[in-house]
């Protein structure tokens, strides 16, 4: 080439948006490969959990993705490489560099809504030879050694991603009835099996072993898991399937309401939906979220029935590696792998980079495919530099750049996802979504919901997130392709079918967090769905110039699964002695070496140790005659069974012992508030919106003052605290969480039949802060017999964790005991139902409390005669308290815990069924306070200000 030419050339090379390899490379080369979190020329740091790739490429190698019509690659670089390739996008503008590449025998591949500018290569401009190199975007300093091998191996799978699409592929499809009993056949979803099913449904009924199916999301493993489910059936077991979020067994449910009608016996497990142990028992298939599986195997009532179950579907099981839900997870595996006679584990994983390691340590055989119905490309497109220290430029150019690739989509008839980091982030791109869509929204709010929706619905834009009220109508509307933009969180990647044809993830973070490269992918794999027609699909991860190559190696590398048990040792250890699955260090040790911990190389037993000790030193393990024994105390199968976190609840319980002990249930009350809010990182952590923080500022003025209580017996209703310098200062870490709770206690009313808004903050918002406070609540309430915190705690925690359950009921201080009789009397699979209409019923006939009279049940009570008789024998009803001096007369049911304080100091005694006197214990921290209580195994009563407990007060 002319020299001339070159320049030409040279100058047209710039339009591709990236620098040319004869300005990247100067004679001395390029800078040497780094090692992990090492920083080379200045640049980013390799990530420290991805290995470093070899940076070696023998090939000389020119390949180019472009995005301006008017590039033209440099001749020389063509001609001194070997492997040649250009991506660029589809349209009539670019067929003139199509033709023109196609001249030079240059292979390329198009692509729709194409974003990216990027090149990478061991050959320059001008036809000398470099180390491997990648160029990115203009302005994109070039980078060498793993970033660009992460480079060319995300180019290579978007090349192999674009390969033509065949014809059809119909033959590749087998009728159902090839494969499975002919009477299977109306209980599967489709008359014919995929390839990847097709493959994996032979060794699901051939062999007897555990199975690992490893294939991209979208690829339809769910046939599988039913053909899994299936055959433990036909052999007389229970099959149990887990899913990871409770959206899912919704979805699973509603797949599975033909087998109920076919008489199969079908039962959904999940932390709100309470079944008993009867429809346990009796169930066929279980479907359940982790989490409650877990906490069944906690039961020790559901032993037996555990050992039914001869098959565990477990959907995602690449969430091994999920920091939240990982250990768990982890831990149920391990304590079922060893038994493959008894129960077969039949894995379904999205693709993962070790599916290898997972499969051994399971001993499973592994299926893996990358066959998928639909093609998929992914992209990284940049996004302009913004003030990283400006939160709401970043978001600004995030939503910016979502409308605009959401326009392009829908322009074209297609229809798309958008993923957001938070519920706030959905409302906002939502609304920006219906603005480029011509509807005015200037001066709305994004936490008005009622607002957000009708606006965004007549833009054809729908929401979606957990607490969504519309989410069910968005789905449908979705569906029907009454609408072609559904915005929202990680729910919907997580397995809600809602197919797309472009799937946009607007934020690299949830909350705080880097979201999971496993999400992304979830969320990627929801693009070009095929029951909506879709053969092709597009997704795009939306980065900034700090992230972007961070970016492209994480999803160059693929997701590898590291196990999370390590963070979580203490609380497992403890489950596993519950279960009377260990009783020793020795057993422990052998415990801890079958886990996928040890297996990756965690094979230390000190910090086993180190969590014996932790749990013996709290209470929940019981001091041994044999220090390697470990012993679960009362305590520690309490917090088994509730899953509190041992560490976070050991913190709780200790603040609640330091902190003096209250003189009014106000106090009580907001004690319990600040101490919750601050020790539970869900709580402490909580964000909050703008228009939420007058509100919230107000509710924090308005701590201690009872609105919606009367004066009692032992002060008046407090008035409201004067504003403080904190109040100017903004809200502190946990503020949120502090107020909802305070409201919750001071102010039920707000909370009944099911608003939108409480004093302005949006209700959804207060639902993960309720049912996380309520859980640990709950736990305090259920210490009250056992001794293990002061009386003031147990009887003030059980009365709020029952009033925030029940908060649509707006139930005051001192309904507590009504309400967990009314769930008694309900049995927990018709609480929900029937809890609000015996609730509504006993205050219609002006009933306060559970201390009625008489024997027979009430018309709405699901017990039978002797369970509600063996329920009346559980209260507290007549219990006598009279205090005198140093002494306390009392009679209690046999059986009753009776506790008796002065100030911090506590005693316990058990009654008998005789009237007794009892010494009060010598006054500890705190001294004046004195009082008794009495618990049964659910219900309480107590002396002094702790009577406002005992009913609830008109």
């Amino acid at each position: 080439m002319r020299s001339d030419e070159a320049g030409t050339q040279g100058s047209v090379s710039a339009g591709l948006g990236v620098k040319r390899y004869d300005q990247l490379n100067a004679i001395a080369g390029v800078p040497a490969q780094p090692g992990p979190g090492v920083r080379a020329g200045g640049g980013p740091a390799w990530p420290q959990d991805l290995a470093v790739p070899d940076g070696t490429e023998p090939r000389a190698l020119a390949w180019w993705k472009a995005a301006d019509p008017a590039w033209r690659p440099a001749e020389a670089a063509l001609a001194a490489a070997e492997d040649a390739r250009v991506i660029l996008p589809d349209g009539p503008e670019y067929e003139e560099l199509r033709g023109w590449l196609e001249e030079r025998d240059v292979p390329c591949r198009v692509s729709g809504y194409w974003e990216e500018a990027e090149q990478v290569g061991t050959v320059n401009d001008t036809g000398g030879r470099t180390e491997l190199v990648t160029a990115g975007p203009e302005g994109a300093a070039p980078a060498a050694g793993p970033w660009a091998v992460a480079a060319r191996d995300a180019f290579a799978a978007q090349w192999d991603a674009l390969e033509e699409l065949p014809e059809g592929d119909a033959d590749t499809y087998v009728p159902v009835g090839a494969l499975v009993p002919a009477d299977w056949a109306e209980l599967l979803p489709h008359p014919s099996f995929n390839p990847v099913q097709a493959a994996a449904v032979p060794e699901v009924l051939e062999g007897r072993g555990h199975l690992v199916v490893v294939a991209p999301t979208g690829a339809g493993k769910t046939p599988i898991g039913m053909v899994a489910a299936l055959e433990a059936y036909a052999r007389g077991r229970k099959a149990a399937w887990l899913v990871p979020q409770r959206s899912l067994t919704d979805e699973l449910d509603r797949d599975l309401q033909l087998w109920r009608s076919r008489g199969l016996r079908v039962v959904r497990l999940t932390g709100e939906a309470a079944v008993d142990t009867e429809l346990i028992r009796s169930a066929d298939v279980w479907v359940a979220t982790t989490e409650k599986f877990e906490a069944i195997c906690r039961a020790g009532s559901l032993r037996d029935s555990l050992a039914e179950v001869g098959c565990l579907v477990v959907d995602e099981i690449h969430l091994l590696g999920d920091p939240t839900r990982g250990a768990v997870l982890e831990a149920l595996l391990a304590r079922v792998r060893e038994d493959s006679e008894g129960t077969r584990i039949v894995g379904l994983s999205a693709t993962v980079a070790n599916a290898e390691e997972v499969a051994r340590w399971l001993g499973a055989r592994l299926l893996r495919t990358t066959w998928r119905p639909t093609r998929l490309t992914w992209q990284l497109p940049l996004l302009d530099p913004v003030d990283e220290t400006d939160w709401a430029a970043r978001a600004a150019v995030r939503t910016g750049a979502a409308v605009r690739i959401a326009r392009q989509v829908t322009d074209d008839g297609g229809s798309v996802l958008v993923f957001c980091g938070s519920k706030r982030r959905v409302r906002s791109t939502a609304l920006a979504l219906a603005a480029d869509r011509g509807v005015s929204t200037v001066g709305v709010d994004a936490d008005d919901a009622e607002a957000v929706e009708r606006l965004c619905t007549g833009a054809g834009v729908r929401l979606h997130y957990r607490d969504w009220p519309y989410k069910r109508e968005a789905e449908q509307a979705f569906r029907a392709r009454e609408a072609d933009v559904l915005v929202a969180t990680s729910t919907v990647a997580a397995g809600v079918n809602l197919p797309a044809r472009a799937v946009i993830v607007s934020d690299t973070t949830l909350g705080m967090d880097r979201v999971e490269v496993s999400m992304v992918q979830q969320m990627f794999g929801r693009a070009g769905r095929i029951g909506a027609g879709e053969r092709e699909g597009w997704a795009f991860l939306l980065t900034d110039p700090a992230e972007r190559a961070h970016w492209q190696a994480r999803l160059a590398a693929g997701y590898t699964v590291r196990s999370r048990l390590a963070d979580h040792v203490a609380d497992h250890l403890l489950a596993e002695a519950v279960q009377q699955r260990l009783s020793t260090l020795e057993e422990a040790e052998s415990w801890w070496a079958g886990t996928f911990a040890a297996y990756q190389g965690h094979d230390s037993v000190e910090p086993l140790h180190e969590a014996a000790k932790f749990l013996a030193s709290v209470g929940c393990l019981r001091p041994a005659a044999h220090e390697d024994r470990l012993e679960p105390s009362a305590l520690g199968r309490l917090t088994s069974r509730f899953m509190v976190d041992a560490v976070l609840a050991d913190d709780l319980a200790t603040a609640l012992r330091q902190a003096p002990v209250p003189d009014d249930p106000l106090a009580a009350e907001d004690l319990l508030a600040e101490l919750l809010s601050t020790c539970l990182p869900v709580l402490e952590q909580a964000p909050f919106t703008e228009r939420a923080k007058a509100a919230l500022r107000a509710a924090l003025r308005e701590t201690g003052r009872a609105v919606d209580e009367p004066d009692t017996p032992w002060g008046p209703a407090r008035a409201e605290a004067p504003a403080s310098a904190e109040d100017e200062q903004g809200p502190r870490a946990g503020d949120l969480a502090r107020a909802v709770l305070l409201l919750a206690a001071h102010r039920p009313a707000l909370f009944r039949g099911r608003p939108a808004y409480v004093l302005g903050i949006p209700v959804d918002s207060m639902t993960g802060i309720l049912e996380e406070a309520r859980r640990y609540l709950a736990w305090l309430g259920a210490q009250g017999p056992l001794g293990t915190v002061h009386p003031w705690v147990a009887v003030v925690a059980a009365d709020l964790s029952l009033r925030i359950r029940w908060r649509t009921l707006g139930a005051g201080r001192g309904a507590g005991r009504l309400l967990w009789m009314c769930e008694r009397m309900a049995t927990a699979p018709l609480a929900p139902g029937l809890v609000p209409r015996m609730w509504k019923a006993a205050r219609a006939r002006g009933i306060d409390a559970p201390d009625w009279n008489g024997t027979t049940p009430p018309g709405a009570c699901a017990l039978s005669r002797d369970g509600y008789r063996a329920l009346l024998a559980e209260r507290v009803t007549g219990t006598r308290l009279t205090l005198r001096d140093e002494e306390v007369r009392v009679w209690a049911p046999p059986g009753a815990a009776i506790r008796l304080w002065s100030g911090a100091a506590t005693t316990l005694h058990i009654a008998d069924g005789e009237e007794t006197t009892l010494l009060l214990p010598p006054a500890g921290a705190g001294g004046g306070c004195r009082g008794a209580a009495v618990f049964t195994r659910g219900d309480r009563l107590a002396s002094g200000w702790l009577e406002a407990y005992a009913a609830l007060r008109a």
